[in-house]
């Protein structure tokens, strides 16, 4: 019983860091912290890093202070938080960074209907340049319109 508790804990963090994500990119890095999410928007260099990738940092600092807190004073709950928090993390570099933003050549091809969707919100996202009239702030589920129009796009 205590097995499938801590899955679902591990399961309910992941799913509550989209929203956490979505809240977080729409309020604090098209906000206060617009100088350093500026230029993934408004790409002003030819660096591989830019200086959103701070948030990878930032975002990753509950993710190691969980772990910590479970593994270094068998705080179990903070261990499994941190656990779904560290797999979302995983899952956002892998989705944002390679295949939507294919900083690395990898998953260049896809005719998945909801890779699809969420390729073409992320887009949705980017076509606003400044920190204002943004939309799509999500990653993992975006507005359920582009689920559709990807379905309906779906070549056999």
């Amino acid at each position: 019983m205590a097995t499938l508790i801590n899955i679902g804990i591990v399961i309910g963090t992941f799913l509550a860091m989209e929203g956490v994500a979505w809240l977080t990119h729409k309020y604090i890095m098209h906000g206060v912290f617009w100088f350093l999410h500026k230029d993934h928007h408004q790409k002003d260099h030819d660096d591989f890093l830019e200086r959103n990738d701070f948030f990878f940092l930032i975002f990753a600092i509950p993710g190691i202070v969980c772990l910590a807190l479970g593994n270094f004073y068998d705080y179990r709950i903070a261990l499994y938080v941190g656990i779904g928090i560290t797999l979302y993390g995983f899952c956002y570099f892998l989705v944002h960074d390679i295949f939507i933003h294919q900083r690395f050549k990898l998953f260049r091809n896809t005719d998945n209907w909801y890779f699809k969707a969420i390729r073409r919100a992320h887009k949705m996202h980017h076509k606003h340049i400044n920190k204002q009239d943004g939309e799509c702030f999500g990653m993992l589920w975006v507005p359920f319109k582009y689920f559709l129009e990807s379905k309906k796009t779906k070549t056999i």
